[in-house]
């Protein structure tokens, strides 16, 4: 087209033209999508920017559903130590029935002498049967400590009882005057009294072996009964910790749990498990006609009941703990990606007021630019009436 010569207002009105319909385009793309910075081109630095920031955003957030399962997972394990403190609670219940049963047994266990004593209830000491300084020494069994007394120069039976007190037996005379020894500890009902032999300076008098307690029928099938519904907590303690699962990690079953909370997997967080099954707490099952057959039995259950109670209570504050950590840096992540956001919006989003205020201001000024270009036209078209 370089044959056509346009007058240097016709050229300077179509410049001011293109000028303004470039600009109107770029407003209306703006307009059209909302965004000021639409590549490279428009702003290098502030869509590289953007592009950066949107891009942590979207790490982060990826990294929000693993986050949000290492909370469901801390709240299942949180779960299974509630139940598993009540069950443990239920166990100490049963536990505490024994020791308020009947006692399991209609007589204690006994030792007898083999003869006739010659001494009295006055005085036991009779320098044949028993002598001055010589002990008398009860081995241990089962419950039962091992203890020795040592008669005085004169030993009555209340004096003989008071030294054997802290033993738990107490000594009698029978109608045949043969000394008796008996278990007095109910705690220890179960127990047979250990073999009984004389020391130091022995008079003649022997012990036969002990004989063992005899058990009271109904007593031991109520005993019985409490150590099998024992053992069906003890058995619920194992399947609620397998239980206590989310998405495959079980916290209570020895699993481990690790959360990334950034995107450069810098920030962790590794949560060690446990394993609470019954065996992990120490808490075992009993056997029936061993177990609870005395309060001795009971206690010993009872204080390993304890301690769980006191793992599980650890276990849940260290949870407890956990759990507020993840909460904090979840919710930290979610105003982090907003904050990123909004950063990267700053730099791109078009101010879309100002955008169409723009718009009418340059569709008013292409009008201008038109009616400004048919006028310089007209100088050319006057031209052309003189010519004709």
């Amino acid at each position: 087209m370089s044959g056509i010569v346009l007058s240097a207002s016709v050229r300077q009105n179509l410049l001011s033209l293109q000028s303004t319909a470039d600009l109107l385009s770029t407003t209306q793309n703006r307009l059209a999508t909302g965004n000021k910075v639409n590549s490279a081109l428009d702003n290098p630095t502030s869509f590289f920017t953007a592009q950066s920031l949107n891009n942590r955003a979207s790490d982060i957030n990826n990294l929000l559903d693993s986050i949000g399962n290492g909370v469901q997972v801390l709240q299942a394990a949180n779960t299974g130590i509630t139940s598993l403190q009540k069950l443990v609670d239920t166990a100490k219940s049963i536990a505490n029935q024994v020791l308020q049963a009947p006692t399991g047994y209609t007589t204690k266990s006994t030792v007898t002498s083999t003869a006739a004593i010659l001494g009295t209830a006055a005085n036991l000491v009779d320098g044949v049967g028993f002598k001055s300084g010589q002990t008398i020494i009860v081995a241990a069994s089962v419950s039962l400590a091992a203890f020795t007394v040592t008669l005085g120069a004169t030993e009555t039976l209340d004096q003989l009882n008071t030294a054997l007190a802290p033993g738990n037996l107490t000594a009698s005379l029978d109608s045949t005057n043969h000394l008796v020894f008996t278990n007095n500890n109910n705690d220890a009902a179960s127990s047979t009294i250990g073999a009984v032999t004389v020391g130091s300076t022995p008079g003649s008098t022997t012990f036969a072996a002990a004989v063992a307690p005899v058990a009271d029928a109904a007593s031991q099938a109520i005993r019985a009964n409490l150590v099998s519904q024992y053992n069906n907590i003890v058995t619920q303690i194992t399947t609620t910790a397998q239980d206590a699962s989310f998405n495959g990690i079980n916290l209570l079953n020895g699993d481990n749990l690790k959360l990334t909370f950034n995107e450069t997997g810098k920030s962790t967080l590794n949560i060690t498990g446990v394993t609470y099954n019954a065996s992990g707490l120490g808490v075992n099952a009993l056997v029936s006609g061993t177990d609870f057959l005395d309060n001795t039995s009971a206690n010993k259950a009872l204080t390993a009941l304890s301690a769980a109670s006191t793992s599980l209570r650890t276990e849940a504050s260290a949870l407890g703990s956990n759990l507020s950590i993840v909460q904090i840096r979840q919710d930290f992540s979610k105003s982090l990606i907003n904050v990123l956001q909004t950063g990267s919006s700053n730099l791109t989003l078009a101010d879309t007021n100002e955008e169409a205020a723009n718009s009418q201001a340059l569709s008013t000024r292409q009008s201008i630019a038109v009616s400004a270009l048919a006028l310089a036209n007209q100088s050319q078209q006057s031209v052309l009436q003189l010519l004709r």
